[in-house]
């Protein structure tokens, strides 16, 4: 078994380089991409439209915007706590006459508890 959790634990840390490298490896492809490519020089005549070809550079690369970052959502379910109030009008009240009169021992405490 920890065998297996080792193996895990390698492969996941070889993926999360593997995708630092081949961010970085992507990278050079741009700049190779950039050296490479023929240069062309535009002509323009006075007072004359011309529209031959347009050069564009693509921005939205995903490999390039690929960060590692952690997600939390943001939309938890809102707790409210109310306090319940119940107003009881019946008042039990308890009176135990307290005797003056002492024997020498208390048997009465060597008892379990008894429910009232």
């Amino acid at each position: 078994m920890k065998e297996k959790v080792v193996l895990i634990n390698l492969l996941m840390s070889f993926t999360v380089l593997f995708a630092m490298l081949f961010q970085t490896l992507h990278s050079y492809e741009h700049i190779y991409k950039q050296l490479t490519e023929k240069h062309c020089d535009h002509h323009y005549a006075a007072h004359q439209k011309q529209i031959t070809h347009s050069h564009t550079v693509e921005n939205n690369c995903s490999v390039c915007h690929f960060a590692f970052s952690t997600f939390i959502p943001n939309h938890f379910q809102p707790l409210s706590f109310h306090t319940i109030i119940v107003e009881n009008p019946i008042a039990f009240t308890f009176t135990k006459a307290a005797s003056t009169f002492f024997k020498g021992s208390l048997f009465a405490l060597r008892a379990p508890p008894a429910l009232v």
